[in-house]
């Protein structure tokens, strides 16, 4: 209360008897003008958005319905450009998003992005290398046609393919940490299952557990837990994370899953003996590793110790024979 009674005696010497109302009312015109754009920038009502859309819908027919779908919440900037920023073959763009969608990238744009930081890399090269030629030139070098090639075509090269690059490099690591996890999502199931819950909630309680240790791993549990919520059939949210994922392990436990499901079978016993295939075939993996280790350090260990060696060795013979010779010349 005093630290009150000092800020009130502040202000009322200061702004005079109405401070502390002055001061009230500043506050209250600053969180109005503070709340006014949030209301202006309010996401737009659902049901407004579905009108909108089946209006547009009517006006361009079958095709404009088709169109809709693909280019759902697509961004719109981009969407201009479709035409030049995602394959025209329905076969090309599956297979383009699905790449896409292993290296964790699951946004509808995805596709449009990775084609357009293609082009843009790609002329961004370019320019570098004109650039480099252009200042090579007003220093007075001479610039033949094979050094314009090499550092202009070349940057731009460089720049095109670094996106499928970074890509591909994705898929991988996201491969090999889906692979590392993956017992250990298995033996978290296995736990849920026996414990009394069903499935659809194993699936999204391993999906929150793994999130700070496999978050590829997590995040893949967590889309089929929404595909489910969503009302989508099980065996076709299965093959699509097996898809997704594109690790053998995962699609031979998908498979399981669904024959399991077919046959009515008791899912434990099944996550029970594929688990323990799992554990089985992660330590075969690290013995593996282990002996293919001292064949990769044979080189590294030869080309470090073998010169120190030799010229340990040799070095105080050679040096001998060098004083010998001149000893012999004089």
């Amino acid at each position: 209360m005093e630290f009150l009674a000092q800020i009130n005696d502040f202000l009322t010497g200061h702004l005079g008897e109405f401070g502390p109302l002055i001061v009230v009312g500043a506050l209250g015109l600053f969180m109005i003008l503070l709340v006014i754009p949030l209301m202006m920038i309010q996401p737009e009502d659902p049901l407004k958005k579905l009108q909108r859309n089946l209006a547009k819908d009517r006006q361009k027919g079958a095709k404009g319905k088709n169109d809709q779908l693909r280019h759902a919440a697509a961004n719109q900037k981009l969407q201009k450009f479709a035409n030049f920023l995602e394959p025209q073959d329905a076969e090309d763009l599956s297979a383009m998003q699905l790449t896409l969608r292993q290296a964790g990238y699951h946004s509808k744009d995805a596709v449009r992005f990775f084609h357009f930081m293609q082009m843009i890399l790609g002329v961004i090269g370019l320019a570098a290398g004109a650039a480099y030629i252009w200042m090579l030139s007003n220093n007075g070098q001479e610039v033949d046609q094979q050094t314009i090639l090499k550092f202009v075509i070349g940057p731009g090269g460089v720049g095109y393919f670094l996106p499928k690059y970074w890509v591909t490099r994705r898929v991988a690591a996201r491969k090999e940490e889906i692979t590392a996890g993956f017992p250990d999502a298995l033996d978290m199931m296995l736990v849920c299952v026996e414990a009394g819950q069903s499935l659809d909630q194993s699936i999204i309680r391993v999906a929150g557990e793994l999130q700070a240790s496999y978050p590829a791993m997590g995040e893949e549990f967590q889309v089929v837990a929404q595909e489910m919520k969503a009302g989508k059939e099980k065996s076709a949210v299965l093959r699509d994370m097996g898809n997704r994922c594109g690790v053998q392990d995962v699609s031979s436990f998908v498979t399981v899953l669904i024959q399991s499901a077919s046959f009515g079978t008791s899912i434990a016993d099944a996550l029970r003996v594929y688990s323990s295939e799992m554990r089985d075939k992660r330590i075969m993996r690290a013995e593996e590793a282990a002996n293919k280790l001292p064949t990769k350090m044979t080189l590294a260990t030869m080309g470090l110790t073998v010169p120190p060696l030799l010229v340990i060795l040799v070095g105080p013979s050679a040096n001998g024979i060098s004083n010998l010779g001149g000893m012999g010349a004089k």
